[in-house]
């Protein structure tokens, strides 16, 4: 069994999360406490990817990077980056596939918290950027750790949009759920259940912690 596309799954869901947690927190802060006209404009765009078929989404992505592309010529030209068929390319779409599961949970987690702490804050001179990082993230932990552990995990699980986005590229855009495509194409079983298990135990494993360590059930199990 080729052992890269497990590899390449890895570093591509990491960099995702870890891009997805950077943009999450102050999108999911905006959502929670935003009074603005266009919040429910914004939540259907950060919610389509839950409904839209990845097809779809993996569709108008490679139309808007392709080179030939007025604006994916332009980053090409100007930036030097190609998208399509390139690992950043699939680290995008991920991005982009993966914000509602980070943002959902965080949204909820600032949603659920007592307005008393964010008056308290602020009555004591605490800016909101001091508010955020202080008093609020502190509080929602189980939400956060939530958030990043969907991300990461669903990015493992993507097919549709890193197949129409990436391709089919050893060693740049074959990541597992690939491989296992190629497989089984090939009537390859073997292998393919090779990875198949190896990213079902993997993914049942990081959910199973988080219901745990969420549930408090390794508090109660050490008194």
């Amino acid at each position: 069994m080729d052992w890269e596309p497990l590899f390449l799954t890895f570093k591509l869901a990491f960099v995702t999360t870890i891009i997805l947690l950077l943009v999450s927190i102050p999108l999911a802060y905006w959502l929670a406490f935003s009074k603005s006209k266009i919040k429910p404009i914004i939540e259907t765009l950060v919610s389509m990817p839950l409904v839209l078929p990845p097809t779809v989404l993996g569709f108008y992505l490679l139309i808007a990077f392709s080179p030939s592309n007025g604006f994916g010529q332009w980053l090409d030209e100007w930036l030097g980056l190609r998208l399509v068929f390139s690992f950043e390319g699939l680290v995008f779409a991920s991005v982009i596939y993966s914000l509602p599961f980070m943002v959902h949970p965080i949204q909820s987690g600032f949603s659920n918290l007592s307005k008393s702490l964010l008056e308290a804050s602020y009555m004591l001179g605490k800016s909101k950027l001091t508010t955020l990082f202080k008093i609020l993230l502190p509080n929602i932990k189980p939400s956060l750790l939530t958030g990043i552990v969907l991300a990461f995990a669903h990015t493992i699980g993507e097919f549709g949009v890193v197949l129409m986005i990436g391709g089919n590229m050893p060693g740049v855009t074959k990541v597992a759920s690939i491989a296992i495509y190629d497989e089984v194409e090939s009537l390859n079983y073997s292998a393919a259940n090779s990875y198949s298990l190896i990213l079902f135990a993997l993914t049942f494993s990081i959910l199973l912690l988080v219901y745990i360590v969420n549930g408090g059930y390794l508090k109660r199990f050490w008194k």
